[in-house]
């Protein structure tokens, strides 16, 4: 029989807080700059940070969640083992956080997962299996693993204890800037935008709290906007994005306190990966890349104020580089010349 998690209840900002104090002896803050480039490509007088979670050792915002998941597991919990699935970098999470707490993970992946983040998950000593043809079918076959061994499923995001671990992202955001006037946030299941309201809310409520997601695949946009759970149809290119139902917990967190839920395209996603390569000197994702994509997508949201945007991963996959406008063009986007 699977070791299920019990009824999920919102974290609070305390709950945060701990985390906090749990993860200082495992991870330390991440940088956030200001590029003028951003900005000049903003236009209307915004000015444009950029949190950078991109460096973290998974190279994704979500360790910060798997490890204070697995801190609060007593010594017999982690011993029975933890089943996830995901895309790529909550498996990471997961499977680095177990790895560090000396506890058995399995990680189910939707078939020909991105290679890149599967052998970084091998590498850390976790199972995988590739089952499904999308994450909605992989979260069945984990469901199935974690009652056939025993183990503990690991939801993709109805788990308080990640939403608390990855609100200590937001805590050092407005630790570094607490003037902030509005944070853009990328969902796919919605942990890293209910986190953010969560401690937007307790500790900057003047600031307001977007979040952004692909059209090709919005369930949590629609769900949000809807006010109930809906599925649909997962057309994105955008693995971190690639989730086709609303989760309750951060629904209902992100009802509470989101100011808005805007969508972007796969194409506006993709030029947002160029600019930061270009303009922020950073490698993103492009689940990374999609709050800039939202700010780009929707200027007059953000007119003359300073925005927090955050790069939430840096793990893509060769073929999603390879397929990025910055192939073929030059410094400024034009044509590059050739020999």
């Amino acid at each position: 029989m699977a070791v299920l998690s019990p009824p999920a209840q919102a974290p609070t900002i305390t709950d945060a807080l701990r985390a906090r104090r749990l993860l200082a002896d495992h991870l330390p803050p991440t940088p956030m700059w200001s590029y003028p480039a951003l900005d000049a490509a903003a236009g209307h007088g915004t000015t444009v940070l950029v949190k950078h979670e991109n460096t973290q050792p998974t190279g994704a915002f979500k360790v910060r969640g798997g490890l204070t998941l697995l801190a609060g597991m007593d010594a017999a919990e982690r011993a029975r083992g933890i089943v996830g699935y995901s895309t790529g970098n909550h498996a990471q999470s997961l499977a680095y956080a177990a790895a560090r707490f000396g506890a058995p993970c399995v990680i189910v992946m939707p078939v020909e997962p991105n290679p890149a983040k599967a052998r970084a998950v091998r590498a850390l000593g976790a199972e995988l299996i590739e089952a499904g043809a999308d994450l909605g079918e992989a979260a069945a076959h984990a469901e199935r693993v974690a009652a056939e061994r025993g183990m503990r499923l690991v939801s993709a995001a109805d788990e308080p204890d990640l939403i608390a671990g990855v609100a200590t992202v937001y805590l050092e955001i407005f630790d570094q800037a607490p003037d902030l006037d509005a944070l853009i946030v990328p969902v796919g299941g919605g942990s890293g935008a209910a986190a953010a309201c969560l401690v937007a809310a307790a500790v900057a409520p003047r600031c307001r709290v977007y979040a952004v997601q692909s059209a090709a695949a919005p369930a949590a946009h629609d769900s949000w906007h809807a006010g109930r759970l809906l599925t649909r149809p997962i057309r994105t290119r955008v693995e971190g994005l690639a989730t086709g139902a609303g989760f309750d917990l951060t629904q209902r967190i992100m009802r509470d306190h989101l100011t808005d839920f805007l969508l972007v395209d796969d194409d506006t996603i993709a030029d947002a990966q160029w600019r930061l390569m270009r303009d922020a000197h950073t490698l993103a994702e492009g689940a990374g890349a999609t709050a800039l994509a939202g700010l780009l997508a929707h200027p007059t949201h953000f007119t003359a104020r300073r925005v927090a945007i955050v790069c939430t991963g840096a793990n893509a996959s060769e073929s999603e580089l390879r397929a990025t406008p910055w192939r073929g063009q030059g410094p400024e986007g034009t044509s590059a010349p050739t020999n």
